[in-house]
């Protein structure tokens, strides 16, 4: 155990973000860098080591968290970084982008603030990093076997790494022009710095992994003729068709899914363009989705210079506790200030878009709206209630329903698919067909990072298995697998 008395002796302290005024104006992640070292090891201590560790059952890696608790208490970085990379192959990514389960199912956090888990592992992370302990781990001899993975996110470079690792040659396939997946153009700069993926990538070239941007199996290359190539295959190509918004209007100019907004500002912080070519400089901005992906939504038009920002949420606003029907350790749904939510704009909860107005040149001008009441599973307008807001750039960010099927690549693997149009799998990942399997979101359907990398490393150990009989790589779940999380 750390501090016996740390729990007791000292507060949660978080990490300080930069003032509002400095870091709207530029795209760095929003906190000060090094705030946390000054108090992590003290943060750390404050682990109770619990005979039953909930955080463990918490997070779908199953996080060794008492473990490099105790290490970054006492300051060991080397040792605390082998415990954590022992279930996480990428925690300078979760540590910045999940939202963190498992301090929800921190065992303090009964009756006092959980301890800050994802600060530590992050802080572990970056000391790794800086300390050269994060290096190539490259197979001690090859299999002789071919695996190739679709898709660069976290599935499928958590899916990558472990294959190659086992000693399989592995060549990853991307249809975009950069390696990283949603990490890469979905997430902004603010959040985490691509430079975090950059890194990862050369590490896993160092290890023997292969990178073929712009290629979208089924379009690009047949899927049928990459399965005869390779001796397995993993898809991990997502869940990224956006759930749409079909009320009158919708065709208006002005209104996108936030993944044909969001990765333009990306793609700007990588040197592809000056200036993003669907900008909300200037403009009267509507976010509608209440998530995460709406948050980045928010905090990108800040930086863009929006006249005006709202977050449109179709549920009630969550409470500041725990609700009656999400106990601990469960997962609950509370009222969340991210850092973009800090940076101004307003939040209005339990309206219903009904439709949009345009200008005579078809761009959008106004969005209507109505309040809504959810009762007995649906939501019912309220009379009376009707209202128009400003809207001159709307993006949607409602979730996501399923795995692309335009490209091909369902049809000509000849994938089945379940009642929710994700890719059906067995206990193992696998598909229908013979060697290949599924990991991430493609199989799961939209999910946290956390889940993603997982699966990835789970799916891995099954297509290991799969070749050659046998696997010692590790195995944190299985697809009908459900933490605290779920």
């Amino acid at each position: 155990m750390a501090d016996p008395k740390g729990f007791l002796t000292t507060g949660r302290e978080v990490a300080t973000t930069r003032p509002v005024g400095e870091r709207v104006k530029d795209w760095n992640e929003v906190y000060v860098p090094g705030s946390l070292l000054p108090i992590i090891s003290k943060q750390a201590g404050r682990c109770m080591d619990c005979g039953i560790p909930f955080c463990h059952n918490g997070c779908p890696l199953g996080n060794l968290i008492p473990e490099w608790n105790d290490y970054a208490y006492r300051e060991d970085w080397s040792e605390a970084s082998e415990r954590l990379h022992a279930t996480n192959n990428f925690p300078e990514f979760t540590g910045r982008l999940c939202p963190a389960p498992c301090e929800s199912a921190c065992v303090l956090g009964i009756n006092q603030p959980a301890v800050t888990i994802k600060n530590v592992e992050v802080t572990i992370s970056d000391k790794a990093w800086e300390s050269g302990d994060v290096t190539p781990q490259p197979p001690e001899r090859l299999s002789g076997k071919t695996v190739a993975v679709i898709g660069s996110g976290p599935a499928g470079l958590a899916a990558a790494q472990q294959l190659t690792r086992a000693g399989h040659t592995v060549a990853v396939y991307e249809r975009a022009d950069r390696i990283g997946g949603l990490l890469r153009y979905g997430i902004p700069e603010f959040k985490m710095e691509k430079r975090h993926i950059n890194r990862r990538i050369e590490q896993m070239r160092a290890e023997g992994t292969k990178f073929r941007t712009e290629v979208e199996v089924g379009r690009d290359i047949d899927a049928a003729k990459l399965r005869r190539r390779y001796d397995a295959v993993v898809i991990a190509a997502g869940a990224t068709v956006s759930r749409d918004l079909p009320v009158p209007g919708r065709e208006l100019k002005g209104i996108h899914a936030a993944m044909e907004y969001l990765p333009l500002a990306n793609k700007v912080q990588e040197g592809d363009f000056v200036a993003p070519p669907l900008t909300a400089a200037g403009k009267h901005v509507v976010v509608i989705g209440g998530g995460d992906t709406g948050a980045d939504c928010v905090g990108t038009a800040h930086r863009q210079g929006a006249a005006s920002v709202t977050q449109l949420e179709i549920m009630p606003q969550p409470g500041d506790d725990r609700p009656g029907h999400q106990p601990w350790p469960t997962f609950p749904m509370l009222y969340k200030v991210t850092s973009a939510h800090e940076e101004g704009g307003e939040r209005i909860y339990s309206v219903n878009t009904t439709h949009f107005e345009g200008d005579e040149d078809g761009n959008v001008k106004f969005l209507h709206l109505v309040e809504v009441e959810f009762k007995d599973g649906t939501f019912e307008k309220q009379p009376g209630t009707e209202r128009k807001i400003p809207a001159e750039l709307v993006t949607l960010a409602m979730g996501f329903t399923g795995t692309d099927q335009s490209n091909g690549l369902v049809e000509q693997f000849g994938l089945e698919l379940d009642a929710r149009g994700n890719v059906a799998r067995d206990a193992d990942f696998a598909t229908n067909v013979e060697g290949v399997y599924v990991a991430g979101d493609a199989g799961r359907g939209q999910s946290l990072i956390v889940w993603a990398i997982a699966e990835g490393r789970s799916a891995a150990r099954a297509v290991d298995s799969y070749l050659t009989g046998a696997s010692a790589l590790p195995a944190p779940i299985r697809p009908t697998d459900r933490a605290l999380t779920a």
